[in-house]
């Protein structure tokens, strides 16, 4: 088993010396964040989820009120209610409390899923110039410098396409 893996970890190397001795990779990097901010529908997206975060605000904010008032309604009667009166209104409380915390965390959920929707045909347009640009130039690959994987790039062997990817997606 060793062998074998001394016997495929030698041809590799060879092979890529081979591949680099007959060729040289050319390759592209970007900043994928950058080009995505740099779309004109980017700032409609926006807006959209904005608008949607607004609404789940204020919807949280009206039961968190409801609540809040319901509360209060319980602290001032609790002395005077009976006891099945005093039970129910806890329970009641209990109830409101579960469900304003099980659609807040549907909200999260509902605003998660809206974005990678709404951002989902940005994504692949951007896919797709990459894929143009990377085959008309003849790159092997195109690097996302978002990433910060990349402490160093060699601007010899790769080229900057911040601006072209931004001038093909306006």
């Amino acid at each position: 088993m060793k062998r074998l893996a001394i016997i495929l970890t030698s041809m590799c190397i060879f092979l890529s010396l081979q591949a680099q001795e007959n060729a040289t990779f050319r390759f592209g990097y970007l900043s994928y964040e950058a080009a995505l901010k740099s779309m004109p529908d980017y700032t409609i997206v926006q807006q959209k989820l904005s608008d949607l975060r607004q609404q789940y605000q204020d919807e949280t904010l009206r039961v968190e009120d409801e609540f809040n008032r319901k509360y209060e309604e319980f602290l001032e009667g609790q002395r005077e209610f009976p006891k099945t009166i005093l039970q129910k209104r806890q329970t009641e409380l209990q109830e409101l409390l579960d469900k304003n915390l099980e659609f807040k965390e549907h909200s999260r959920m509902e605003l998660e899923k809206a974005e990678q929707d709404l951002m989902a045909p940005l994504k692949i347009r951007l896919i797709e110039v990459l894929g143009t640009i990377g085959r008309q130039r003849g790159y092997a690959f195109i690097v996302d410098t978002d990433t910060k994987a990349l402490p160093f790039i060699n601007p010899a062997m790769g080229q900057d396409l911040n601006q072209q990817v931004q001038d093909a997606l306006k």
